[in-house]
């Protein structure tokens, strides 16, 4: 489905950013042509080209088949949690796109615990973020977003696959060279639960909110849609 004109708020503050915006995915469908992703898919494969200019996107993203339904009914529902690696994607998402759906965002890589716990484990800081998010009971239902920790996407397949941990969605596009394309095959090979991943060792944060925010359009799309 194609974001309509009638989004208001996921679309830019301005007519002039506005325009912009649907000029460049204008020129990102024409470069691209055809393509093997489903009507659903496309845009947020779009958005996160028009994130870094990167046409390699179209074809290394690879979605769960109910991956992008999954992720609007979280949007939907209200009040889901955004749970983060790192503090890059929380400070990239619109507060008021967030806002409107009544959605918060949370990331503990920094706390003072998880280091502790890292140091004590001799393990990494992202997986013990991803033990404070299901011990807080944040993870379930939520909307998982990795974009640079391929240990923190690890560690949430085995609390998928051993703890029982049903996350909405997972948006896992690790970034890196040791691990990170292999996290991504992992995510990738579980059905339990809906994912959207970057093949290979490209990724990052920036994609991940390309990606969330590609999703809160189509969101709010289908929340103007006639019933």
């Amino acid at each position: 489905m194609s974001v309509p004109q009638a989004n208001r708020v996921t679309e830019q503050l301005t007519r002039a950013g506005q325009a912009i915006e649907h000029d460049s995915f204008a020129i990102i469908d024409a470069e691209a042509g055809p393509h093997r992703y489903r009507a659903e898919q496309w845009p947020i494969v779009r958005r996160m080209i028009h994130a870094n200019a990167d046409f390699e996107f179209n074809g290394l993203t690879d979605f769960h088949p109910d991956a992008v339904a999954a992720g609007i009914a979280a949007i939907r529902r209200g009040g889901t949690p955004v749970v983060a690696d790192v503090e890059m994607i929380c400070s990239g998402l619109s507060a008021p796109r967030l806002a409107h759906f009544g959605m918060a965002t949370h990331q503990f890589i920094s706390d003072a615990d998880v280091i502790a716990a890292a140091q004590a484990e001799d393990s990494t800081r992202a997986v013990q973020a991803m033990r404070k998010a299901h011990r807080l009971g944040l993870l379930q239902g939520a909307i998982v977003g990795i974009g640079n920790a391929p240990t923190a996407l690890i560690e949430l397949v085995r609390l998928i696959r051993e703890e029982g941990v049903r996350p909405a969605l997972v948006i896992g596009m690790p970034v890196g060279f040791v691990s990170a394309a292999e996290s991504k095959d992992l995510m990738a090979a579980q059905a339990e639960v809906p994912w959207i991943v970057i093949r290979g060792r490209k990724g990052g944060s920036t994609l991940v909110v390309a990606a969330l925010h590609a999703l809160l359009a189509l969101a709010e799309a289908a929340e103007r849609a006639p019933a």
